[in-house]
Parts: structure tokens; sequence; C-alpha cells
């Protein structure tokens, strides 16, 4: 493992973003949009129906910790895409950077994407609805955690599916994580969901996490059970994701895909 090699793939994806405005507007721009969209929603909530518990706390909350998850996926396989889109891909792997050294420095990325967006979004929370995240404490860093966690794995499983089937596969980048989003419960418990629902609920990491934002804000406590069972399953789709690319990987090797990538 050479960290000049993973700081190469870092600095790669940095130049794209400082030689390019429409790119960095990106990182602020849809944040911002929904926080503005959906804080205006819950005022609204909040406003006509004064029995039900505050909805700036649990929609502006919800919200951030859900664009963590998304900015940790899009770190990861936007990058990839940004490689694929620039025929870069080839001579990235033909160089002697090794695959995981490659995951890492994505992974790397997209911390630095969660951290300017947590950043702007906690900000314009504070100054439009007098909301400040950090009033969760400690016990909101292993909630961020499991959700960078899962948007990892689910990351680097769509990095996969694009390097199985090209450039077609592409819209997945942004389709994928919201499709876990229903059954993450991210503006509601999960006990509003369907009997079934409720059961495909229990096995997405994001899910616990929510339900776990939820008795933070309530209770002051965090909860050890929704904690415990996010770490497992998020430790079991970071294996399974990683080693799912990694096959497809040696099958575009073997297959000689890897040339075709982008074309």
């Amino acid at each position: 493992m050479s960290t000049k090699r993973v700081w190469a793939v870092v600095l790669r994806q940095a130049y794209l973003y400082k030689r390019s405005l429409p790119r960095l507007l990106e990182v602020f721009y849809w944040p911002m949009v929904d926080l503005l969209l959906w804080g205006f929603v819950s005022l609204y909530l909040q406003k006509a129906s004064s029995k039900i518990p505050a909805f700036v706390v649990y929609f502006v909350g919800a919200l951030i910790l859900w664009d963590i998850l998304f900015r940790a996926q899009q770190g990861i396989s936007v990058s990839f895409l940004e490689d694929m889109w620039a025929r870069n891909l080839i001579n990235i792997f033909a160089s002697p950077i090794k695959i995981q050294e490659y995951i890492i420095g994505l992974v790397f990325i997209s911390i630095l994407k969660i951290s300017i967006a947590f950043v702007v979004m906690s900000g314009l929370a504070w100054l439009f609805y007098s909301f400040s995240i950090f009033k969760l404490g400690i016990s909101l860093i292993p909630l961020i955690l499991n959700l960078m966690a899962m948007g990892w794995a689910v990351g680097i499983f769509t990095m996969a599916l694009i390097l199985r089937f090209g450039q077609e596969a592409e819209v997945l980048a942004w389709a994928v994580a919201f499709l876990f989003m229903p059954f993450s419960a991210v503006f509601y418990p999960v006990d509003t969901l369907p009997p079934l629902l409720q059961k495909i609920a229990y096995f997405i990491p994001s899910s616990h996490v929510f339900e776990g934002m939820r008795i933070l804000i309530d209770k002051k406590t965090l909860s050890i059970n929704h904690l415990a069972i996010a770490s497992v399953l998020n430790l079991i789709y970071l294996t399974l994701s990683t080693l799912f690319f990694l096959r497809i990987y040696r099958t575009a090797q073997i297959q000689g895909i890897l040339p075709k990538i982008g074309e």
C-alpha cells in the first residue's frame, strides 16, 4: 500500500473541481436546494398542526444525515465516472496503482465532499431555521460513520455495475442510493411502513440510523441496539460490495473490457 499513490488519486479528482466551476457549484447547490425545500415544508407543517412535535428538528436533521449517505456514495461512484468519461481508466489500471489504493483514494474524495456539504447544510439550517445538528452531541458521530459506511458500500457496488455494463449504466450512480430511501425511514418511523417493508427495512443499515436519530432527539440517548445492528450490517455489506467489485474487475481484465470502457 502506497500513500503516495492514494494521494495521487485524491489530487486527480480534486483538480477537476479546482478547474471547473459547475462541478464545484454542484457540491453546494443540491444540499442548499434540498434544505430550503424541506425546511420550509417542515415549518409549514409545524405551524399547521401545533399538536405535532417540531417538524423542523426531524425533517432538517434527517435531511442533513441523508445527504451524508448520498455524498458518500456519490464521492465514489461519480468520481469513478469522471475517470470513465475521460477514458482514463485504462491509464489508471495500467499504472502500478493497486485497486485497493484506487478505492481508498475515492473514499477520501467522498469524505471531502461530505465535509463540505455537511458544513454548508449545518450552517444554512442554523441560519434559516435556528436548528443546530450539533445539539445531538457526540452521539452524532457513530450515526454519521454508519451512514458514510453504507454510502461507501453502495458506491462500490454501483461502481462494479458500471464497470460491468459500461457507460449505459452510469445513471445508476444517481439512482441506486434512492432505492434505499423508502426503506430507510428518513422522514418517518419504520412502523409507518407495511409489515413486509418493515422486514426489508430491518436489513437496511440507514433505517436503524434514522430510528436512532429520532430516539436521540426524543429521549436524549443513543440507541445501542440500533447502532450495533447498523454497524454489523455495514460491515457485511462493505465486505460483500468490495468482493463483488474485485470479482467484476478481474473478469473485466480477463475479458479485455477495460480498454472499451467509455467508448
